[in-house]
């Protein structure tokens, strides 16, 4: 999958919580980081031992009315909705940005309308922003293609056997 895509969150007041998801958008090469209404400086993020700030591009939109995606940038909710596509049934847009909200709050009606997509992870209930956030990622990446296909055998063996290719009908001779 080429493309690039972009992680954010709305609102989210725990540092942790923010290190924590500024660390895995660093690890898993998100193009930028991006928050709406921000309670926290990205500094306050003590937890982010990346140090993204200084890799990864980072923008701070005071409120919703300001936000800006790059030009082709599609934009998808991570939430818990009844309408949300469950993750695994989900293809992600080769140029994307992925939008979390706060721990035991949701995203904003207003910031859920913007979105093109509302994907959620089929959990019983709901988990730690950057715990999703990783699940997200990660599926991205390995439903881009870049890894081929999973091994069959759990020692990564060769995978399924080649595509069995049938002959010609064998025709007897009718005896008349």
């Amino acid at each position: 999958m080429r493309g690039y895509f972009g992680v954010g969150v709305e609102g989210v007041s725990k540092p942790m919580n923010l290190g924590n998801l500024v660390r895995i958008s660093h690890a898993f090469d998100a193009s930028f980081f991006f928050s709406i209404a921000p309670r926290l400086k990205l500094s306050d993020a003590n937890s982010d031992t990346s140090r993204a700030q200084g890799a990864l591009p980072f923008y701070a939109f005071d409120k919703l009315e300001d936000f800006r995606l790059p030009v082709g940038c599609r934009l998808v909710g991570v939430e818990i909705t009844d309408d949300a596509v469950e993750l695994p049934r989900f293809r992600h847009p080769s140029c994307a940005a992925y939008v979390f909200g706060e721990e035991r709050f949701s995203l904003s009606p207003q910031l859920l309308s913007l979105c093109e997509f509302v994907v959620k992870v089929p959990t019983r209930f709901s988990i730690n922003v950057g715990m999703a956030g990783a699940i997200v990622l990660y599926d991205r990446m390995m439903t881009s293609g870049a890894f081929g296909d999973r091994p069959v055998t759990p020692a990564g063996g060769a995978g399924l056997p080649p595509t069995h290719t049938w002959g010609a009908p064998l025709a007897r001779p009718r005896d008349y």
